[in-house]
């Protein structure tokens, strides 16, 4: 069966029976291959900045902190406490927050074959926030209600509600409105953006003051409650929806054409958009319920990594993990450290990096659709 195979950043043909293999270059160690290699520089880049960004800060750590074991009597204030309980979570759930935003990021690329399509801007993370304020507010006696260790399940599950009812409405709404118009999929997802903006508002407007606090940290987003329980659960979904997500890029390089060519090569198109749509609302709904609204992570880590490792996507995905991990590693760490004791939403910083990207990234294409 014919196959597509991705080549720089455009596609090829190619009769080969197997599936989507690597560009030969790779095989000849020519630039493919040079370029694979220079990927995987993204691991011990952030390998190396969780090592020093758990260092920095205004409790000193040293080495006789790191020998005591986590679950040893340990001070609060002292520097045992801050690494083991509130630093080290806090870095292990921003870099498993980042590669899950960097690797919906990737996945809205590819299914909406747009190079500007990210959960934020498609407003499914919004989506998840409204899903997560309408709880607060007017269901917070049935969240109350729970015991204690079933409140930390509501909130992601509620958010993959919200989520996944904006990539459904997204989808119908772009195909009825423009089939396969790129405009019409941003201007779809701005709609919806602003609709679940407004039913933010509207549980702004009727929330109590500890309520409105909450929704706050929902919108500006931040990693100031962050525990163990969150990253190693963000961190189990990520072994999860990883593997899923790699198995689905083939298909997904084969999409890259055009749906009427991929249903030709055999790709069930159908049943590839739900499980892409579920992986991203899953991430998405998880990034949201815990750490609140962090805009164009999604958006500046595919492009990163698609500079280092080409279109492949089965290089592409785990890169962008690494990268989307790597970005919100460092705007936490700018966020908790620039304005110590108080700490800035780290949306406010990875919004004031991702703006500027997005208008370029626009303007690029804009440039490439005149002189089409």
């Amino acid at each position: 069966m014919a196959e597509v195979k991705p080549r720089g950043h455009g596609l090829a043909w190619s009769g080969e029976p197997s599936g989507l293999p690597l560009p030969r270059e790779a095989s000849r160690g020519g630039p493919a291959a040079f370029t694979a290699a220079k990927a995987w520089w993204l691991l011990p880049a952030l390998l190396l900045a969780m090592a020093l960004v758990v260092q920095w800060g205004p409790v000193a750590i040293d080495v006789a902190d790191w020998l005591n074991p986590p679950w040893s009597e340990a001070p609060k204030g002292g520097g045992a406490h801050v690494l083991w309980q509130l630093r080290l979570p806090r870095v292990l759930l921003a870099a498993c927050v980042g590669a899950a935003l960097g690797l919906a990021g990737a996945l809205s690329q590819a299914l909406f074959r747009n190079p500007m399509a990210e959960p934020a801007l498609l407003g499914v993370t919004s989506g998840a926030a409204a899903a997560v304020a309408l709880c607060l507010t007017l269901f917070a006696g049935v969240q109350l209600a729970l015991p204690a260790p079933l409140r930390l399940w509501l909130l992601p599950l509620v958010g993959f509600a919200g989520a996944l009812l904006v990539c459904a409405l997204l989808e119908r709404l772009s195909r009825w409105l423009a089939p396969g118009s790129i405009a019409a999929l941003l201007l779809c997802g701005l709609a919806l953006q602003a609709l679940s903006f407004a039913v933010v508002g509207l549980c702004s407007f009727l929330a109590n003051d500890e309520q409105l606090r909450a929704i706050n940290f929902w919108t500006l987003g931040s990693l100031a409650g962050a525990g163990w329980p969150m990253a190693l659960t963000m961190g189990a979904a990520l072994l999860l929806a990883g593997p899923l997500a790699w198995r689905l890029a083939p298909q997904l390089n084969a999409l890259a054409l055009g749906e009427a060519v991929a249903a030709h090569v055999g790709v069930p198109v159908q049943g590839l958009r739900l499980r892409a749509v579920a992986i991203v609302a899953a991430l998405s709904a998880l990034a949201v319920a815990w750490c609140g609204s962090i805009g164009f992570i999604g958006l500046m880590a595919p492009h990163l990594a698609r500079q280092l490792a080409g279109a492949d996507l089965r290089r592409l995905l785990p890169q962008a993990m690494l990268a989307g991990a790597l970005l919100l590693v460092l705007a936490d760490t700018l966020a908790r450290t620039l304005a110590a004791p108080a700490e800035i939403p780290v949306g406010v910083f990875s919004a004031l990096i991702g703006a500027p990207w997005f208008l370029v990234l626009l303007r690029g294409a804009v440039r490439r659709l005149g002189s089409a």
